[in-house]
């Protein structure tokens, strides 16, 4: 886990050749919450910062049908749920720090019922993957990685609304 992931600064970038940071956003039912290069942009620079080894990262924006499937087939319960991240792995190319799946329909859910944009829930749900995939489990870590989410949201999301 790098520096910044648990709260310090990150080391200064240097000159180097190494190829850029590819992000995927795959969006195939063109959720207008999922689209734009700004979200790109910002994740671009969270996965940068907190996991700065890494090549590659993925998402995949999903309806609740494909989520449900998705929850089934890797962790044996039926039934979606709102992100769900699956840690990559080093490969030839480099580091693909891992995947995100987010359920949108379930995003939107969420945020009505926390009042709160769609966009900011889309954004939490995709720090909250990162995570995920640098191997932080709040199932399992007593609090640590509520904690260190609690500081990024503040770091990236700004003000809880």
């Amino acid at each position: 886990m790098s520096a910044a992931a648990i709260g310090e600064e990150p080391a200064s970038e240097s000159a180097s050749s190494d190829p850029p940071l590819e992000v995927s956003l795959l969006n195939p039912n063109r959720y207008p919450e999922a689209r734009g290069r700004e979200l790109g942009d910002w994740l671009r620079g969270v996965v940068a910062e907190l996991a700065p080894d890494a090549d590659s990262f993925s998402v995949r924006f999903v309806g609740d049908r494909a989520m449900r499937k998705i929850n089934r087939e890797f962790r044996g319960k039926d039934r979606s749920t709102d992100v769900l991240s699956f840690p990559g792995e080093p490969t030839p190319e480099g580091r693909h720090l891992g995947d995100v799946a987010i359920s949108i329909p379930t995003a939107r859910r969420q945020a009505a019922d926390r009042g709160r944009a769609v966009e900011r829930e889309v954004r939490t749900l995709l720090l909250h993957g990162v995570l995920h995939c640098l191997g932080y489990d709040h199932e399992s870590d007593d609090g640590e990685m509520e904690r260190i989410e609690r500081r990024l949201r503040r770091r990236w999301l700004g003000a809880d609304r």
